[in-house]
């Protein structure tokens, strides 16, 4: 097809429109709105994974919370020994006394469960609070004493001494509330920890030796006298540390501060398998 012609002879693009490409229409963007009620299942979903997690968590710091206090029992010391316990209405109820055992874990410290435990030592001896002063009878005297007699435990009874009272009104209350000891059972404890109002030294160790001497007549055999060690040396007169078997009471150190000593007792803070919360653990010499 002929074509008109410019003046130079070229093709006039003056008229002519370019050719527009086509371009597709935009789509557009619809957002679905929520109807009223409708739950967000990926929101859940995370938070739902969040509270698995944290109670998971909880859960682990628990557990590593038991196993610490496990571990921060009272440390045993070094050596072989005998352990035994002391116990009275302070203590909860229900000691297993047939399964009694001290549980050391790596540590040396003592814990409850056995599966932490490095080495196991039976408990083969307890003391019982039987009296104090001129009057009082602990509560469990009776129900622990016999348990403890069934279980095959040496026992022992103990008085907690007033000073401001009278040495022998104390003993007689002591023999007549424990009555008859049996073959293997432990001296007689006597348990001096302070001097209390309207007491002196002087008077302490008067109506001591009066509760010493008392018990001694009546059972034939010397009683036990328990101190703290600093007590022991500061109060308690050559007469009675001299002449009786000493239980020594003396926390977190090697060996008691006191020599001649047959009982130690090295913690008021034991975990001991078979006796619920904290207690009071001695060793004996061998």
């Amino acid at each position: 097809m002929n074509m008109p012609s410019s003046k130079n002879g070229s093709v006039s693009d003056k008229g002519r429109k370019k050719a527009v490409k086509p371009t597709s229409p935009k789509k557009r963007k619809y957002r679905r709105k929520k109807k009223p009620g409708e739950v967000n299942l990926g929101a859940w979903t995370a938070v739902g994974c969040a509270v698995a997690v944290l109670i998971a968590l909880v859960m682990i710091f628990h557990k590593c919370g038991e196993a610490l206090d496990y571990e921060t029992g009272a440390k045993v010391p070094q050596g072989e020994w005998r352990y035994g316990i002391d116990i009275s209405h302070h203590n909860a109820d229900g000691i297993v006394w047939d399964s009694i055992y001290v549980l050391i874990d790596k540590r040396g410290r003592t814990i409850r469960d056995h599966h932490l435990a490095k080495d196991i030592r039976p408990v083969s001896f307890v003391f019982i609070k039987a009296t104090e002063g001129e009057s009082m009878v602990d509560k469990d005297f009776k129900r622990n004493w016999r348990d403890a007699g069934m279980s095959g435990l040496r026992r022992g009874a103990y008085h907690f001494f007033r000073s401001s009272k009278d040495g022998k009104a104390q003993a007689d209350l002591f023999i007549k509330t424990v009555g008859d000891l049996r073959f293997k059972d432990l001296p007689p404890v006597l348990d001096i920890e302070t001097i209390h109002r309207g007491g002196s030294r002087k008077r302490l160790n008067e109506e001591a030796l009066k509760w010493l001497n008392t018990i001694e007549r009546h059972y034939g055999k010397k009683p036990i006298v328990y101190a703290g060690a600093s007590f022991a040396k500061d109060y308690l007169s050559k007469e009675i540390t001299d002449n009786y078997p000493l239980w020594i009471a003396h926390y977190e150190k090697e060996k008691p501060a006191f020599e001649g000593w047959t009982w130690w007792q090295f913690t008021d803070r034991a975990v001991v398998k078979g006796v619920p919360g904290l207690v009071d653990l001695s060793v004996i010499r061998r």
